[in-house]
């Protein structure tokens, strides 16, 4: 009996728009399997996965520590709520706050509840340490963010695709553009001001990386001011750019660190708020809270994965490997190529190319040569693969992405 494959994906694709919510765009390709840089779809093709997921899957794909460990805490246990202590939170507590230099952790599950968090533990210092008058504080941040969905954050956000038809939008946040410390300096004139809320590289935005020293002189600026300087590495950090936080490479030790995505390996929804006692013992029992926040499964996974970076060298590694894939890309020197960006293994071409369906069109002839990648506001096209991938595989990648541009006239 002959199965006419292109069917197989089809059903998958009818089922989930037929009862899915429409809020994605995604590439036509189902997926049912992965294992290190590669996935595999529904009629056995392979892929280079060059998304990550968003930088969720940093390690790879079902990496067999992470997924024993997963496991083992799965058969004793899942979930006990903050209502009653576990044995699993204070060593995963202890181990994140070691090793990133914090007195306190507070675990929470998406990305966009860790930001939440943070800007309630900005706000609240901001009202008992500061001495701003209440309801008045004011956060910073930037032209072109992404920090998460909810109606909170995209108050600050200026994607209009974010905004458009969500409103009221909460108030006392101060926009301003993307490295740039002028406008930072006159922003943090406002004395109400507790805290600037900043990506080390804005990932959504097209992989914009700032200029050498913003990240420190900004954090100088906001330490002179007495405002807390919160830096969201849901995507940059955990060895992402070549360190184990973008931040890293100009020494700065965020006031507020938050961190997500690839903290659980890209199991389950794993997020997380550092930060010192000054800060975090300002919200109380009862104040905050998460039902699935630290519980014992995520506490077990998140170990393991922060073990799994540290262990195999995943920063050196995306350090390398991502000189080497600007390079290559550089060098092609291809008319649609207009520039290649990033730091470690986050980066981005930007298409040169009037032709707004361009970078769609890329993507999906990527896919018939077996590499997935995205594009992002239209004319970007984001190349992040897992961190373990190897020289060899890398370039391998790069050809197939060379193949696609060469095929293509502008």
């Amino acid at each position: 009996m002959s199965i006419n494959v292109q069917t197989i994906s089809s059903e998958f694709v009818e089922l989930e728009q037929a009862y899915n919510a429409h809020n994605y765009h995604p590439l036509p390709v189902v997926l049912e399997k992965g294992k290190g840089v590669y996935v595999w779809d529904v009629e056995g093709k392979k892929y280079f996965d060059f998304l990550s997921a968003y930088s969720a899957v940093n390690q790879g794909h079902c990496h067999p520590k992470i997924i024993d460990a997963l496991i083992d805490q799965a058969q004793q246990l899942t979930l006990t709520s903050r209502a009653f202590y576990n044995n699993k939170l204070g060593e995963f507590a202890r181990y994140i706050s070691v090793l990133f230099g914090y007195d306190k952790v507070l675990p929470m599950n998406s990305g966009v509840e860790a930001v939440e968090t943070a800007i309630k533990l900005c706000r609240r210092w901001g009202y008992d340490v500061k001495g701003i008058k209440e309801n008045e504080a004011k956060i910073i941040v930037c032209e072109h963010n992404f920090h998460g969905r909810t109606t909170g954050v995209i108050s600050f956000s200026t994607d209009p695709s974010s905004t458009s038809g969500f409103g009221p939008f909460m108030p006392n946040y101060i926009k301003i553009p993307f490295n740039n410390l002028t406008a930072l300096a006159e922003a943090l004139k406002d004395k109400n001001v507790a805290g600037f809320l900043v990506e080390p590289i804005q990932g959504e935005a097209g992989v914009i990386v700032p200029d050498t020293g913003y990240l420190a002189e900004a954090f100088e600026l906001c330490k002179a001011a007495n405002v807390l300087f919160i830096a969201d590495e849901i995507q940059t950090g955990l060895c992402r750019t070549g360190k184990m936080l973008a931040c890293d490479f100009e020494n700065v030790h965020p006031d507020i660190l938050i961190l997500g995505k690839a903290l659980s390996g890209g199991t389950i929804p794993v997020s997380a708020v550092l930060c010192d006692d000054e800060i975090m013992l300002n919200i109380k029992a009862g104040e905050h809270g998460s039902t699935y926040g630290g519980n014992p499964l995520a506490c077990a996974v998140s170990i393991a994965a922060l073990a799994v970076l540290q262990n195999e060298n995943m920063a050196a590694n995306a350090e390398k490997l991502g000189k080497l894939f600007r390079l290559e890309l550089t060098t092609f020197n291809h008319p649609l190529i207009k520039e290649v960006r990033g730091k470690g293994l986050l980066n981005a071409i930007e298409i040169n190319s009037t032709d707004e369906e361009m970078a769609w069109n890329i993507c999906l002839q990527l896919k018939e040569n077996g590499l997935l990648a995205k594009p992002t506001h239209g004319d970007k096209i984001r190349f992040a693969p897992p961190l373990c991938i190897t020289t060899e595989e890398l370039l391998d990648a790069v050809e197939i992405i060379k193949k696609v541009f060469s095929s293509i006239s502008k």
